[in-house]
């Protein structure tokens, strides 16, 4: 697995370099925002925040817009309101420096098994025109494919389960964000707008006053 570590400091980055490949992965690393851009396609992002070229929160918004990769951001914003814009913004978790490698490495291996496709024997699911790979984490509407962030998907992915059902928001939480998490559940409504409209049919998320979510299949 490709981990781009987007990281300006050369002893923190040498070692998490060291470190992941120790582990198995095939860790690059880009220490500026431009050089994060080019260095993709990856599989797995570590981003730190503060970057001499440009503002990490900044680079987190145009890698989202290129990019389906989970991304963790590392830094050392430790502050609690710093914590929730992160993960309210759509990342996958929040390591505030410093931190011990051993925990990183269990984060990224949390993040892995929630963005994981639950139902092997189910890996490719055709809702009318929509088609949901879970192999790829790709998604497609009349076979033109569309750019889901991984929050996205997890949620199409969850709801495409069991078509029809109503999904309750703290199921949602629990199940794509994971059950450690205590943000508002209002940031669910972010990510099904942004969703409804790359998919380009409102009406396939339906809302239920006050409950949660369900997917109605397009005919």
């Amino acid at each position: 697995m490709r981990v781009l570590v987007v990281e300006d400091d050369d002893a923190i980055g040498s070692a998490l370099i060291k470190g992941l490949t120790r582990e198995g992965f095939d860790p690059v690393r880009a220490g500026t925002a431009a050089q994060a851009l080019n260095a993709l396609p990856v599989d797995f992002i570590l981003l730190d925040l503060g970057l001499p070229d440009r503002d990490g929160v900044e680079l987190f918004q145009s890698l989202r817009a290129v990019s389906s990769a989970p991304i963790i951001m590392v830094t050392a914003r430790g502050a609690e309101q710093d914590r929730i814009a992160g993960l309210e913004l759509g990342a996958d978790d929040y390591v505030v420096k410093p931190f011990g490698f051993r925990e990183l490495v269990a984060r990224i291996n949390a993040v892995l098994r929630r963005s994981s496709p639950r139902d092997a024997g189910s890996m490719t699911q055709v809702l009318g025109p929509i088609e949901i790979d879970r192999r790829t984490r790709k998604v497609t509407v009349v076979g033109q494919e569309i750019a889901c962030t991984p929050k996205e998907f997890g949620i199409l992915e969850f709801l495409a389960r069991d078509p029809g059902a109503t999904i309750t928001r703290q199921e949602m939480l629990d199940n794509i964000w994971g059950s450690n998490w205590f943000g508002s559940t209002k940031m669910i409504d972010v990510h099904v707008a942004s969703l409804r409209r790359k998919l380009g049919i409102a009406e396939v998320i339906e809302a239920v006053r006050g409950i949660g979510f369900r997917l109605v299949v397009p005919q």
